[in-house]
């Protein structure tokens, strides 16, 4: 180049991913690992984080009764119940939601209708018999 010196500015939109345990992914968007593409459904993935949250509360003794934590959550005790039956998925459920790998007809209304206490039909249920 002769004379004046010309800029080039290049822009790449990155998205920082924090991941469970801290670490933090820098991802590009046409990666498959980048946020909009990961496949999570966020309204499950929120439901089982409450769910979790509301169980610690309880076993930690802050409080004693669904209903004592539905009034301090000010949300309806029917919801909290029904919503702590996610408590009782198998962990790799869980973690499969949680990553956004479980299958497309897992959603909240289904899981929240029943589910079943035993690991193994669960896992049948969702089409991950191999299971952990």
């Amino acid at each position: 180049m002769t004379g004046a010196a010309q800029m080039l500015t290049v822009r790449v939109p990155l998205a920082i991913r924090k991941l469970r345990g801290g670490r933090k992914l820098m991802v590009a968007p046409s990666s498959p690992a980048s946020p909009g593409a990961s496949g999570a459904d966020t309204t499950l993935v929120k439901a089982v984080a409450r769910a979790f949250r509301w169980r610690r509360l309880i076993e930690t003794g802050r409080y004693s009764t669904i209903d004592d934590l539905a009034a301090g959550e000010k949300i309806n005790s029917s919801y909290v119940s029904r919503l702590l039956r996610l408590t009782l998925l198998a962990p790799d459920i869980v973690e499969a939601i949680l990553d956004g790998q479980q299958p497309s007809e897992m959603m909240l209304p289904e899981l929240m209708k029943g589910v079943p206490t035993i690991w193994e039909v669960q896992r049948w249920r969702s089409g991950r018999s191999g299971g952990q």
